[in-house]
């Protein structure tokens, strides 16, 4: 009876202790991999984090703001009298912030305002309900001290005017690329400008024109 109840057959075999062994190494390498991964998504992530504050900061180290009001000046006849350039200044938001490159695209020579041959890694772009220009032509001009370059730096202001149409130096037209052509922002007009540099956010301005037009006029 006893021998029924504690009857061992031969032919089962138990667990050794190599093949537990062997068992808890495969654990153990399978932990190790999976640790190994999810600490290498980690450290991943975190660079990536990390790339993404510092192209944050680069992107607002170097920042536009309009310094005053924006002026518009009216044109002649030969445009209708409408707006022909309007001007503003800006310097550096950021205090020790990144110098902008302002290099012009036109300059006025003998009062004429003509092509400078120069790259502009800034753009102005005008856009109302009508039309839109992506790249305006645009002047520089600085007021009080600055570096000799086109690098708007700290305590440093610059004057941009932005041309809507072409001017010779004594009478206006319409002018083709980079202009308005026979577009006119006459009264009540709305109009956007943005300022695109090479670095940095983006500049919107958004004005309207009066009921009448003046010679010149500040457009709150």
């Amino acid at each position: 009876m006893i021998q029924k109840l504690f009857r061992i057959h031969r032919d089962q075999k138990g667990i050794t202790g190599i093949e537990t062994a062997i068992i808890l190494i495969a654990f153990v390498v399978v932990a190790a991999v999976f640790a190994y991964t999810v600490l290498s998504a980690g450290l991943f992530s975190s660079q990536k984090s990390q790339e993404a504050v510092y192209s944050a900061l680069a992107e607002t180290q170097s920042t536009l703001e309009i310094r005053g009001g924006v002026v518009a000046y009216k044109g002649d006849s030969e445009i209708g009298s409408s707006v022909g350039k309007v001007e503003f200044t800006v310097t550096n938001a950021i205090k020790n912030g990144e110098a902008m490159d302002l290099t012009p695209p036109y300059q006025l020579t003998a009062g004429a305002l003509v092509s400078s041959g120069l790259s502009n890694p800034t753009q102005i772009a005008y856009s109302d309900i009508n039309t839109s220009e992506p790249d305006c032509a645009w002047t520089l001009d600085w007021i009080g001290k600055h570096t000799d370059d086109y690098l708007l730096e700290n305590n440093e202001q610059a004057v941009i005017t932005v041309w809507l149409h072409s001017y010779n130096g004594t009478a206006w037209a319409d002018g083709g690329t980079n202009f308005l052509g026979t577009e006119r922002v006459s009264t009540y007009h709305t109009f956007t400008l943005e300022i695109k540099p090479p670095s940095g956010a983006v500049l919107n301005m958004q004005r309207t024109t009066p009921a009448y037009l003046d010679t010149v006029m500040d457009l709150h």
